[in-house]
């Protein structure tokens, strides 16, 4: 736990937050050097060329970043790889533009290097694409190469297409549908072909922003639900863990509300998952003695674990699974017979409090002591002691 805090700054949190930067930064100053500001004193070092295709390019690098970091929160391994490599193309795009502006942007993606760099075990995950989404990219992939070849193939009957990059232009906003009307077909055949290509390019964009965008309206379902998503998981970090719900459950939930301190619930029922997220309850379905479900939790990063249900045989399970993957998190249980407080103990809790015994010691203290007892003093006093 204390290792967590310490690697915060260069944690994940600070990688794919340094990465959204740079590419916001990319995307802003790629915008201010296409409309050619004044103020650059290595102009005369730099090719005019190499400065207005930094310009643009610099904008696409940003776009690129911020996918990344998109990526980088899903803890891909793909996008550690690509965020370094695009950290070092912005990095020297600043460089080539030549500016007094482009600085911080230089700065920003060096600095972002070593916070992305030094936490390349935090990014593990493999992109696991589905049959269908493979399906869909190489759908699109090909019709692209398709239009590509044969536009550049029919060339001389076409209006406004004379290098490979007027093809690709052409292939682009046909299956697109933009169709800015500067491309124009000449013959019959090119008629046809644009008919096929318009056929092939709408279809495959249709299909793959069907199946590409439909893993992300599933996650806002569940985020809507109360769920978390595993990449909102991943990014859990110094939480506190509460196992299991019921009514001393509810006492806890509404203190941690309370503060500041980020939570999750784990709960077994997707029932008991919906009435926490109405009520803005981060929450996470499964087991709690299950290891998986732990793990999920990001339960190595927490700050501490509770287990206050109804089921003190539950309780002790969820404690002994979540001592078992943490030996050194701070456990706390309430137990619903008193008898069982040893029994907690023994599972690994660290702190076991017994509301009845609490409720106990007050009524006597009151009875004892009068009118006058402080109940608030004395169960404060209580729980110190426990």
């Amino acid at each position: 736990m204390a290792a967590s805090r310490s690697d915060r700054f260069l944690g994940m949190q600070a990688a794919v937050g340094l990465t959204l930067l740079a590419g916001a930064l990319s995307m802003v100053t790629g915008i201010v050097h296409m409309s050619a500001p004044v103020g650059r004193p290595l102009v005369p070092f730099v090719p005019p060329v190499a400065r207005t295709t930094a310009g643009f390019t610099g904008t696409l690098t940003g776009f690129l970043l911020l996918g990344s970091a998109l990526g980088l929160r899903r803890g891909l391994r793909s996008a550690w790889y690509s965020t370094l490599g695009l950290l070092v193309v912005a990095a020297g795009q600043g460089l080539v533009q030549a500016s007094e502006t482009s600085i911080p942007l230089v700065v920003l993606s060096v600095l972002a290097l070593p916070a992305v760099a030094l936490n390349r075990r935090r990014f593990d995950r493999s992109v696991d694409f589905s049959t269908t989404q493979l399906a869909a990219l190489l759908a699109l992939g090909g019709s692209q190469v398709y239009i590509t070849t044969g536009a550049y193939g029919l060339r001389e009957e076409f209006g406004g297409i004379e290098t490979l990059v007027d093809a690709v232009y052409f292939a682009v906003v046909t299956s697109s549908t933009v169709g800015y009307g500067d491309i124009v077909p000449r013959t019959a055949v090119a008629r046809l072909f644009g008919i096929s290509a318009l056929v092939v390019g709408t279809a495959s964009f249709a299909i793959a922003l069907g199946v590409l965008l439909t893993p992300a309206i599933e996650a806002r379902l569940v985020k809507a639900l109360g769920k978390m998503t595993q990449s909102e998981l991943d990014l859990l970090d110094d939480h506190v863990l509460v196992l299991g719900h019921g009514d001393l459950t509810e006492a806890v939930i509404q203190e941690l509300q309370q503060g500041a301190t980020p939570f999750l619930v784990v709960v077994p029922d997707a029932e008991t998952a919906r009435a926490l997220g109405e009520r803005g309850i981060d929450t996470l379905t499964g087991d709690a003695s299950d290891e998986a479900t732990l793990e999920r939790a990001n339960i190595e990063e927490a700050r501490a674990v509770v287990a206050a249900t109804n089921d003190d045989a539950a309780d002790a399970f969820a404690i002994l699974t979540a001592r078992h993957l943490d030996p050194d998190i701070h456990i706390v249980a309430a137990a619903t017979q008193r008898e069982n407080v040893d029994k907690l103990r023994r599972a690994g809790a660290d702190t076991v409090i017994s509301p009845a015994s609490i409720g106990g010691h007050l009524l006597v203290e009151s009875a004892l002591g009068g009118r006058n007892v402080d109940t608030e003093a004395v169960a404060d006093r209580l729980l110190k002691e426990i």
